[in-house]
């Protein structure tokens, strides 16, 4: 951290807090601070480390390709695009491929602690994917993970050594989509590329 950083921080939690005592007295100054602390606990519970994700991929002469998808990959050109881009364009024979899907789950779902429509998204998208990548000769598992794209591919490389990892977007990628790409791409150990898909089934 930053040295200039501190004296911020320091002032940020005690300035509102004397201000609240100094305005109206202990019981402002009181519900002031226990929302400071509130803050302080929620954005400390939203920290992750930002160490490597995953291990050096092994060496058992097989390639292992994580697909990770937020939507459907089910046209023919799309799959195309996809297969060419991991290199699969002449079938899987000789990879270990696993589609990934994070479960996206909406604002008021999550209020709601409504997980099982994100998780049916996902899984329906996965269904489409698999069966088209079949139709290529690319055989492939699936699985649904965490909402967070980032989280999603930490969880994963823990029982799937994946030597390759491709994100997989389709349209005008959001910024929160961009930041999850720079993430894996400076935290991976493993090969990762992006692909934008031309087309795809919406």
């Amino acid at each position: 951290m930053a040295p200039w950083k501190l004296p911020l921080i320091a002032a940020a939690i005690v300035v509102p807090i004397v201000i609240g005592f100094a305005i109206a007295g202990p019981g402002l100054g009181v519900a002031v601070a226990s929302l400071v602390a509130f803050a302080i606990v929620w954005i400390a519970a939203r920290q992750r480390p930002l160490g490597p994700i995953g291990s050096a991929p092994e060496a058992d002469g097989q390639r292992h390709v994580l697909f990770v998808i937020t939507c459907a990959v089910e046209e023919p050109a799309a799959v195309q695009q996809l297969a060419a881009a991991a290199g699969l364009d002449g079938g899987g024979e000789g990879a270990s491929v696993l589609v990934l899907s994070p479960a996206r789950i909406g604002f008021l779902d999550r209020w709601t602690s409504d997980v099982e429509s994100a998780r049916q998204s996902a899984q329906k998208n996965l269904v489409a994917t698999v069966a088209a990548l079949a139709k290529a000769d690319i055989a492939a598992e699936a699985r649904v993970g965490d909402e967070d794209v980032v989280q999603a591919v930490e969880d994963q490389l823990q029982s799937f050594p994946a030597s390759e990892v491709v994100l997989v977007g389709s349209g005008e990628p959001s910024d929160a989509d961009r930041a999850a790409a720079a993430e894996l791409d400076s935290r991976l150990q493993a090969k990762f590329r992006r692909v934008e898909l031309i087309s795809t089934a919406r």
